[in-house]
């Protein structure tokens, strides 16, 4: 997510875009322009104060861009991060920012229809180019965090009347030039403050006076002909997979013996899905039993989203069916973990193996913990449990359950396969802070 340099971070960026400007002779039929259009010398693209701006210009063609307000978004204010917080916990809203800037631009010798030309070029610049994609703000400034926010940046023109021209121009104290205003939204900057994850409820309503589960259950009166996914479940009735374990799928219409059958997994991360072919005697036309792979380095932790590809050759042609997408949770699981009472750290080894872009933290109790840096793929994290430097543990003394979230999603805690379900302990679901 999104840091403290992510202001500074898209001023970069559409300084970058905007450094186009300076190669406007190259651009075709240029040399066609009357004479007292073109510019001689050089030009620049500066990110200077309006009336510094104004100085700096003063024989020389010039495009600048100035920030001149910064303000909250209303729609994203008082939103928690989706895949951050779950239900029942309490997080920190993002700090939501709406930038925007002012973009003008100045001729040699003070030309009007030169400093007309650079502006018009500025203009068409961020029209094409209204959304910033997230690989381009990863190569500009990586460090802001901007590229993994789960909101797109978007350059919208932003209209302004005469009457605000009139102030902005005045309170600035400078003179007024042709200029043009956007909108960049939205910026949302993480809040350092650790969410508060209480540990979940096990067990919720109650059973019948016949002993039966309290719920609504909906049977389908019409099955539709194409392939369908319809619900997906894990061993020992857990809510999210494990490497290595058998899924069970269900659904209508999943392919027939001649058929070829794959299960379809995409992840954020992943440039491209991952691919399981079904062997014959694991489908069925309702159902398809898969292993999943125990490979920790080529499965990342977090949500995908599956499908089922049903290939059938008729008359020597080949047709593909692809279901509906279902989500299912890559759970992590902790290897091991080991507190260091000096360093006042805990080390946690973890499978499926974490990606340099995927966010971590452990939960102890409800407070909740970030991993150091990792810019590798790795498989141990590091925590720091004393986030104060007062060289004390940042929690009581005290036996506490432990949870490895990442990317929103956690490790397994509790065993749903007793009733009622009881949390897990042992080595690895609990540690003692002394």
């Amino acid at each position: 997510m999104s840091n403290e340099f992510s202001i500074a971070a898209v001023t970069l960026m559409l300084h970058d875009l905007l450094k186009e400007v300076e190669n406007i002779k190259n651009i075709d039929g240029f040399d066609e322009l009357p004479a007292e259009v073109k510019p001689v010398q050089g030009i620049s693209v500066e990110t200077l104060p309006l009336d510094k701006a104004y100085e700096f210009s003063t024989k020389k063609n010039q495009l600048n861009l100035f920030l001149y307000h910064v303000e909250y978004n209303a729609a994203w204010r008082n939103m928690d991060l989706p895949g951050q917080v779950k239900p029942g916990e309490t997080g920190h809203t993002p700090l939501a920012l709406n930038l925007y800037y002012i973009i003008t631009a100045y001729g040699e010798n003070g030309s009007e229809l030169i400093g007309h030309l650079l502006l018009g070029k500025a203009m068409s610049i961020l029209h094409d180019h209204a959304v910033l994609g997230r690989q381009e703000i990863k190569d500009i400034c990586k460090v802001s965090g901007l590229h993994k926010q789960v909101e797109r940046l978007r350059i919208t023109p932003q209209p302004l009347s005469l009457d605000e021209v009139s102030k902005l121009w005045t309170g600035l104290q400078t003179q007024y030039r042709l200029s043009t205003a956007y909108e960049v939204s939205v910026v949302l900057i993480e809040s350092k403050q650790p969410t508060r994850t209480p540990l979940p409820v096990l067990t919720r309503g109650g059973k019948d006076i016949n002993g039966n589960e309290k719920g609504v259950f909906v049977q389908p009166h019409l099955i539709p002909p194409y392939p369908t996914l319809e619900a997906v479940t894990f061993p020992e009735n857990r809510t999210g997979a494990l490497l290595g374990d058998q899924l069970s799928f269900t659904g209508h219409h999943l392919g027939g013996a001649a058929d070829t059958v794959t299960v379809r997994f995409s992840h954020p991360i992943l440039d491209t899905p991952l691919e399981i072919t079904v062997a014959p005697g694991n489908r069925s036309e309702t159902g398809i039993k898969l292993q999943l792979q125990d490979e920790p380095a080529k499965w990342p932790a977090g949500f995908y989203k599956i499908a089922v590809l049903v290939k059938t050759i008729i008359n020597t042609k080949e047709y593909i069916h692809t279901t509906n997408e279902i989500p299912l949770m890559l759970m992590p699981s902790i290897e091991n973990i080991a507190i260091d009472n000096v360093s006042i750290y805990a080390n946690v080894t973890c499978s499926p193996q974490v990606w340099p872009d995927q966010r971590a933290s452990l939960l102890l109790g409800d407070r909740e913990f970030k991993a150091d840096s990792h810019p590798t793929q790795i498989g141990t994290l590091k925590f720091s449990l004393d986030t104060d430097n007062d060289d004390n543990f940042d929690v009581p003394p005290g036996k506490y359950y432990v949870r490895l979230r990442i990317d929103g999603v956690d490790s397994p805690l509790i065993d749903h396969s007793q009733e009622p379900p009881v949390f897990y302990t042992g080595a690895n679901y609990e540690v003692t802070i002394p």
